[in-house]
């Protein structure tokens, strides 16, 4: 099979198109002959600075694909489903960088038949990410559905951002007022096309005037992207028992938060990185991010909110480089093509 692979930690330039041998499901796994490949911030990073193993690994978290064969213990009946894919490379040598790929059969998602494989790849990562800072809140409840956020607010900050996308999309769909920051009026369009109810620009806007104009007593979720830049206004306007769920680091940086000012309201300040949540927690976030789907309330593309940028599997090198050059909208990989 084709694959890209890195033998050394570095930069784009590590990744190499190779031939490798089909990988074989071991028991409980299943392989998946991909479609799409989806690219993440952690795929460049992980590929910067981690060393791949002994024979090299192929990088990339997310895709989307059909199952082609499963391993002892797995039903046969899952063979030539459409799938989505999430985690693949998450201490694993199988990413999704490559015509097939390997993982347990519990990391595959059905698709079913109306969703494309574009919006498969665009899930795992992002929308995972997405439904943790929604439901970290003490005050808001764990799962995500039609009119689970019913009467709340929820600040995104970012909107126009692969994780900021999907929140406002899960928000939405959970009936939540949605309040978006963004930094030009092509990234407003966006935010409003993704479903957010108001969107800021921070570069012309005071953030917290406008969002207390919306939610006087506070907001009850904070998704923050920026939270070396934003806490001081992250502060100003949480309401009571509300959350600033943190989930984007530019490299080392650090938070300061007024501890008084926090107290009153009990809130909370949370980090949030998907590969290491609580399992229970994953596992409700992979059942309502596929119910999200199957109900129909997630798109992908411009008039979702979220340009697509596709290259061919021969320039996985350059994907990494415009998900670390900040590429507005999602990454994917045609591995078919």
């Amino acid at each position: 099979m084709r694959a890209i692979t890195y033998t050394q930690p570095g930069g784009p330039d590590v990744l190499q198109l190779v031939e490798r041998p089909t990988p074989d499901p071991g028991p409980g796994e299943v392989r998946v002959r991909l479609a799409f490949s989806g690219v993440n911030p952690t795929d460049w990073k992980a590929r910067s600075t981690t060393d791949p193993g002994a024979g090299g690994k192929v990088p990339n978290q997310d895709g989307a694909g059909t199952i082609e064969a499963v391993g002892q213990g797995v039903d046969p009946v899952l063979r030539g489903e459409r799938v989505w894919v999430w985690e693949a490379a998450w201490q694993r040598p199988h990413g999704t960088a490559a015509e097939y790929t390997v993982v347990p059969a519990r990391q595959t998602v059905l698709l079913g038949e109306g969703p494309s494989f574009q919006l498969g790849a665009a899930l795992g990562i992002p929308f995972l990410t997405a439904h943790r800072c929604l439901t970290v809140a003490e005050s808001l409840p764990n799962r995500l559905g039609p009119g689970s956020l019913h009467g709340r607010t929820v600040l995104v900050q970012g909107g126009a951002g692969a994780v900021g996308n999907a929140a406002i999309q899960l928000a939405r769909w959970a009936e939540a007022t949605v309040i978006a920051t963004v930094s030009s009026p092509q990234k407003a369009q966006l935010a409003a096309a993704a479903g957010a109810s108001h969107v800021v620009n921070y570069r012309q806007q005071d953030v917290v005037t406008e969002v207390r104009k919306i939610a006087p007593k506070g907001v009850d979720s904070i998704v923050e992207v920026n939270a070396a830049q934003n806490a001081a206004a992250d502060a100003q306007v949480i309401g009571l028992h509300g959350a600033v769920a943190m989930y984007a680091d530019d490299g080392g940086a650090e938070i300061t938060v007024p501890v008084r000012s926090q107290m009153t309201p009990n809130a909370r300040w949370q980090f949030v990185l998907v590969y290491t949540e609580p399992p229970k927690a994953k596992e409700i976030g992979v059942e309502d991010v596929n119910a999200a789907v199957l109900d129909g309330a997630v798109r992908v593309g411009e008039e979702a909110g979220l340009p697509l940028h596709v290259y061919p599997l021969t320039e996985t090198a350059q994907a990494h480089q415009a998900v670390q050059d900040g590429a507005v909208g999602k990454v994917l990989i045609d591995v078919t093509a």
